[in-house]
């Protein structure tokens, strides 16, 4: 591969939204069966999260991420990510929590956003991220529109590329694994362009996204 060139991608980790943080722990108690780990603060958007480790063989250093708007925390002055402020969005989550997202790993990000881009994408700007954990600051560049928004119903992953540590060398293990995920109505130039591994991918209107878990609980399907 030449330097600077798109590589393949790996998935992240899936992400929930919430309304709080409590009924996201409790629905992931009562769904997948676990109670997930701590998270922290994102000083950035507004935001704080709960993770727990989902990571098989087919999906290596991946993670759950739970995420709600932060209410102790100051405006961030800026849409925040994963379409968070939307109405619509919060209108469903007040009912219950719901996967909305993937986050997509690469070691070359602006390579990958550029290829988006070039395939029709509005990924968003490359922004520095980071929050303080007990083992050490965790430190990202990822891409976020400045309307926050998901492209093609969240079905367009965001982007990250870590500084240093993955947060999933701290957790342990959950009982929880990603069995299979399918991103369904992506452009077939996106698809091409994401290189994502292990993933499926259907041209079909439906759910954006569709993960497979296995759980204490049996498989559980998002």
């Amino acid at each position: 591969m030449k330097a600077g060139a798109a590589g393949e991608t790996a998935v992240d980790h899936l992400v929930a939204a919430a309304a709080t943080l409590a009924q996201g722990v409790a629905w992931c108690e009562a769904t997948l069966g676990v109670t997930p780990g701590p998270g922290g603060q994102h000083a950035l958007m507004g935001t704080h999260n709960r993770l727990f480790k989902i990571g098989s063989a087919a999906f290596p250093e991946t993670y759950f991420e739970i995420i709600a708007i932060d209410p102790d925390a100051p405006a961030p002055g800026r849409a925040r990510w994963f379409g968070l402020d939307e109405p619509a969005l919060q209108a469903c989550i007040a009912q219950q929590p719901r996967l909305v997202h993937m986050v997509a790993r690469c070691s070359a990000l602006q390579a990958q956003r550029q290829a988006l881009v070039d395939a029709g994408c509005l990924p968003g700007e490359v922004v520095a991220a980071g929050r303080d954990t007990p083992q050490g600051r965790l430190q990202w560049l990822i891409t976020v529109r400045d309307d926050g928004r998901l492209e093609h119903g969240g079905a367009l992953p965001t982007l990250i590329e870590w500084q240093g540590v993955h947060p999933t060398a701290a957790m342990p293990a959950s009982g929880v694994t990603l069995r299979a995920l399918t991103l369904r109505g992506l452009p077939d130039a996106a698809w091409s362009a994401l290189r994502l591994r292990g993933v499926d991918h259907l041209p079909l209107p439906g759910a954006a996204l569709r993960a497979t878990l296995a759980t204490p609980l049996g498989e559980v399907t998002l």
